[in-house]
């Protein structure tokens, strides 16, 4: 790949961490190798701030895709700071279907989302229906996010539980969502793993992360080691 084929793929070389960039290529294994510039994610966010200010930044976010990994994440911070919600959720749909990796999906986190949860819900029903991988685990994110203190409703639990997928990284974020869920909401949500609505290799996963986490009580850890099923279909 060419290093200057733009002025931002340019600048984000002249602050790559070769080291980080091994260790990056270690933990994101979606990514071709060759994509990954290095640039730690303080220096990323920090760049993205600067360009979201500059007149370029709309060329940017549409020469889509992205040569580098580290591009797909400045982009993902650039979005994250729109204030407009109809303008950044379009932005959001645009990027999404070229998100190929679990660190720019689960980095991506737009702060007007949080100040207007109710227009979100339409995407969210929209991304969890999609048939690409990120997508849903970014409308699976974005109900973990903000639909599980005040605006919680069972109805949620059941669109993550409905989801059907043989994607690892799916599948991750619904135990992650299950996990979270049990500790803001246990009463209402331990009836999912007692009653064992979802796969297996889901079901158990949910139940590791709880166990890993400080705010599920070690009352409740202890009664989660016992719903464990001891076969899975991963």
């Amino acid at each position: 790949m060419n290093e200057k084929k733009n002025k931002v793929a340019s600048e984000l070389f002249e602050m790559r961490d070769p080291k980080y960039a091994e260790g990056q290529r270690n933990i994101i294994p979606t990514v071709d190798p060759e994509r990954i510039i290095g640039v730690r994610t303080p220096a990323l966010r920090d760049y993205a701030k600067v360009l979201s200010k500059e007149e370029g930044v709309k060329v940017f976010l549409a020469d889509l895709p992205h040569g580098f990994f580290d591009e797909d994440q400045v982009h993902a911070f650039v979005i994250s700071l729109e204030k407009d919600f109809n303008k950044c959720a379009e932005e959001v749909e645009t990027f999404l279907p070229y998100i190929d990796n679990w660190a720019t999906c689960d980095q991506m986190s737009p702060k007007v989302f949080k100040r207007t949860p109710e227009k979100l819900l339409p995407y969210i029903n929209r991304w969890i229906a999609s048939d690409k991988t990120y997508t849903i685990r970014f409308g699976i994110k974005m109900l973990m996010e903000h639909f599980l203190g005040d605006r919680f409703s069972t109805e949620y639990p059941d669109m993550v539980t409905n989801v059907q997928s043989d994607e690892y990284y799916v599948n991750m974020m619904r135990a992650w969502y299950f996990a979270t869920a049990l500790a803001k909401q246990y009463e209402a949500v331990i009836p999912y793993i007692e009653e064992k609505r979802l796969d297996d290799w889901t079901h158990n996963k949910a139940i590791q992360k709880s166990i890993e986490s400080y705010r599920i009580t070690d009352e409740q850890k202890a009664y989660l080691r016992t719903l464990k099923v001891a076969k899975h279909n991963k």
